[in-house]
């Protein structure tokens, strides 16, 4: 399957009340807001784009730098119930329908042009029902509990996500791990099928996922296979006032 980037939306939900950080996608980093930053990156490879919101804010702003954005149910639980929700609205609105859905995350202000190219090569196996990236670890300073990380099989398909890093390996010092088995960190933009994102909508929460706390664990566990591209290019998410701190000193560092 060859994906053409008219079929493709681009959605990027964006909630005003974050648990860790209220208000972050209309925080400052240089001359434009997060959800600027994010949305203009992502421009320069998708034909159409859309911000999902909750929060009147929040589609002002994106309106008053000509982007596109929807307002959505305040009580939805995760991005993937949002993007449901606003690729109903948006193709009403535009009398279109879309065969790729791809749910970006409003938090991260670096995203690359090559996870949205990565993301659209998955989509040439046509095997590949939903689709997300990774990094390959090279630091063991990486390595440490909360981040989420993977394990792929030999055609790139997720095997399991974790917030431990795995595989775990038994008769080796932590330390040397890296040297002798490839660690993957997840990056986590998705990209689905239409049909398959209509499916996810439906699904109970898992096991796996209450126990990980990880949303693609329900996927996975009701036989969906993702397909994992790898980037050089890392995330940045903020989450919190030191990752904005670090973004902005980023981003200015990128300026000079």
């Amino acid at each position: 399957m060859k994906a053409e980037r008219s079929s493709i939306l681009g959605i990027i939900p964006a909630r005003f009340n974050s648990t860790r950080l209220k208000g972050k996608p209309l925080m400052k980093i240089g001359d434009k807001t997060m959800i600027q930053h994010v949305y203009e990156n992502c421009a320069n490879v998708l034909d159409h784009l859309l911000v999902a919101t909750d929060d009147q804010r929040i589609l002002n702003e994106v309106k008053g730098f000509n982007g596109n954005a929807i307002m959505t149910n305040k009580a939805h639980i995760s991005g993937t119930d949002r993007c449901l929700e606003a690729i109903h609205l948006w193709e009403k609105n535009q009398n279109k329908t879309f065969s790729l859905v791809f749910n970006i995350q409003g938090d991260e202000p670096f995203v690359h042009e090559d996870h949205l190219h990565q993301l659209i090569s998955c989509f040439e196996d046509n095997k590949t029902e939903i689709a997300t990236l990774a990094i390959r670890v090279s630091d063991l300073k990486e390595l440490r509990e909360g981040k989420v990380y993977l394990v792929k099989d030999n055609t790139d398909f997720a095997m399991y996500f974790s917030r431990f890093p795995i595989p775990f390996n038994r008769d080796m010092p932590k330390e040397d791990w890296i040297k002798h088995t490839d660690y993957y960190q997840h990056i986590g933009l998705y990209g689905f099928k239409r049909n398959v994102l209509e499916k996810c909508g439906l699904l109970q929460v898992s096991n796996l996922e209450n126990t990980e706390k990880l949303e693609q664990l329900r996927w996975m566990e009701n036989g969906m296979k993702i397909k994992v591209g790898i980037t050089n290019q890392p995330s940045f998410g903020v989450d919190t006032l030191e990752d904005l701190g670090n973004a902005r000193k980023k981003y200015a560092s990128i300026l000079n």
